[in-house]
């Protein structure tokens, strides 16, 4: 019976294995252009499904690339055009053990100096940022969850643009970048099969 069971179970995790859930697919329209960023829902479980929520109550409609630096990266999803930082949900937990790495066109959560603050605050990485990596518990990194799948051209234009200084905060573009609206446009309804194969402010 005990050996019955266990090639039940063996089947059955055989079956799961050639299935993976298919990444969604969100769609960031500015005021320079739209962009689309396809998350890592398998890799970065918690914090996709973070930015989902911020998206669907409409977090994100309205506010600003606050911080924006050539070579670098555009920072955004806290601050309105006035900067005035709006109250986000709980932090979560920091996934950049996941082996995502902070490339070009990446998205990844920012976050304060303690490791478990991200919040809603994020950024697309302009070149390879490999220092932001995970490193070691006491370098712990950046959680990546995302690339851009079409637009990176306007991430470019956004990183390029003319910035000054506000207040306390540094690169701050000179005209207002807008976040219009973050909209789903993709997300599956259930696990696509998968090909086979033979291998913070």
């Amino acid at each position: 019976m005990k050996k019955i069971k266990l090639m039940f179970l063996t089947l059955l995790l055989s079956m799961l294995s050639s299935f993976v859930l298919a990444d969604t697919k969100v769609l960031m329209q500015t005021s320079m252009g739209d962009i689309e960023i396809e998350l890592d829902t398998e890799h970065a479980p918690i914090t996709t499904q973070n930015f989902l929520a911020y998206a669907n109550d409409r977090f994100y409609d309205g506010l600003v690339f606050h911080r924006v630096i050539p070579n670098f990266m555009i920072q955004g999803g806290g601050a309105d055009n006035e900067l005035n930082f709006q109250v986000p949900h709980e932090p979560i937990k920091n996934e950049a053990m996941n082996g995502l790495k902070n490339d070009r066109g990446t998205i990844a959560m920012a976050r304060t100096s303690e490791i478990d603050s991200a919040t809603s605050q994020f950024f697309i990485n302009v070149v390879d940022n490999d220092y932001l990596n995970y490193q070691s518990p006491e370098r712990y990194g950046y959680a990546v969850f995302g690339r851009v799948i079409k637009g990176m051209e306007v991430v470019d234009e956004i990183a390029n643009v003319k910035t000054t200084r506000k207040g306390p905060h540094q690169n701050v573009p000179v005209e207002p970048i807008y976040i219009i609206k973050v909209s789903v446009i993709d997300e599956p309804d259930e696990p696509q099969q998968e090909n086979p194969t033979v291998s913070e402010q």
